[in-house]
């Protein structure tokens, strides 16, 4: 909770830094966190904002995948802070680099040579792998483009590590269910079905978001005779049944511009992480009726507190600031610059 103190002392570092001090929050941040960001935005957005930075010191609230992305992507001279460090996704855990090499020498050695395609929800050490071998990242918003890029090499893909976004991304792509597998990548990849993924036009690997994966197809159904006509909106980590049970499907941002441009007066229901949700509540509280599809909270978001974003602003000169070794750095930076090159 925000203390009028704490919001003081941050405010007073702010000014004393200038622009030399730049906070960055992701949408799941809790308002009192929030308060305090000159940007605000998802993935996407935010990972196009650095290179436009000129602030020695980025502060990013939010989880360390996040803060690896930044630093992968900061200038000389630019340090980046995450004031919770032990942030993690447990997405992103799904697909240890050393696994994902492992699986994609066994295709190799198969005859299968696939393009990797990583969600922006994985370790540098991923991104590393995949920019390696030709590949990109991308992010919820701009799933659908990156994917037909990579299709359009003739390679096949690799989708990791979110088999829902993979799914319901070839679902607006048109990839036939077919022409899709997913994975078994236990024993250290080597339950692989060679065969199939021989076949296969995309291979998904077999992870989720377990904030999302809470939000049913049957809650929506439950929405559904409850009058008046609410409109539902989920994020694309969701399943594909709820997915295709919801109204509309998006990115945070895209969330955020569906309520925006939703008429005065309507309902609307959304399946994301609770604090977007709470906060679009509050904004348009008498205008506008917005509740969660289910209540979902990230425990890794929630760890980025206004109290630890005040000790590492008080400890900017002398902290250890988030590093990515060179040798991973560069393949990995070049993924993320496909990504921003095919999606500008």
């Amino acid at each position: 909770m925000m203390t009028a103190e704490t919001a003081q002392k941050i405010d007073a570092i702010r000014r004393e830094r200038g622009s030399d001090l730049a906070i960055l929050a992701h949408h799941y941040q809790t308002d009192d966190v929030v308060a305090h960001a000159d940007i605000l935005g998802d993935s996407l957005e935010l990972s196009r904002k650095i290179a436009s930075l000129s602030a020695r010191d980025i502060v990013f609230c939010g989880v360390f995948f996040m803060a690896e992305t930044a630093a992968m992507l900061a200038a000389p001279g630019q340090r980046i802070h995450i004031p919770a460090p032990d942030a993690a996704c447990v997405m992103s855990e799904m697909a240890p680099a050393p696994l994902v090499e492992a699986v994609l020498t066994r295709l190799r050695q198969a005859g299968r040579d696939v393009l990797p395609l990583t969600y922006v929800n994985s370790s540098a050490a991923v991104k590393a792998v995949v920019g390696a071998c030709g590949g990109a990242v991308c992010t919820s918003a701009n799933a659908p483009k990156m994917l037909k890029w990579a299709l359009d090499h003739g390679r096949g893909v690799l989708f990791l590590p979110d088999k829902m976004l993979g799914q319901n991304t070839c679902n607006t792509l048109g990839v036939p269910e077919s022409a899709r597998h997913i994975l078994d990548v236990r024993g250290g990849g080597s339950q692989v079905d060679l065969a199939a993924a021989t076949k296969a036009e995309v291979l998904l690997w077999p992870g989720q978001c377990v904030i999302h994966a809470r939000f049913k197809a049957r809650d929506i159904a439950a929405i559904r005779v409850q009058p008046p006509e609410a409109r539902i909106v989920v994020h694309p980590e969701c399943s594909p049944e709820t997915v295709s049970a919801a109204d509309a499907a998006g990115s945070t941002s895209f969330i955020i511009k569906y309520v925006a441009e939703a008429p005065e007066g309507s309902e609307i229901v959304i399946g994301t992480e609770i604090n977007l949700v709470k906060r679009l509540a509050k904004q348009y509280q008498g205008k506008k009726t917005i509740r969660p599809l289910a209540l979902s909270a990230c425990s890794n978001m929630a760890k980025g507190t206004e109290a630890n974003l005040l000790t590492t602003l008080q400890n900017l000169d002398t902290a250890e600031p988030v590093r990515v070794d060179e040798a991973v750095r560069a393949p990995a930076a070049l993924a993320v610059t496909r990504m921003l090159e095919a999606s500008a």
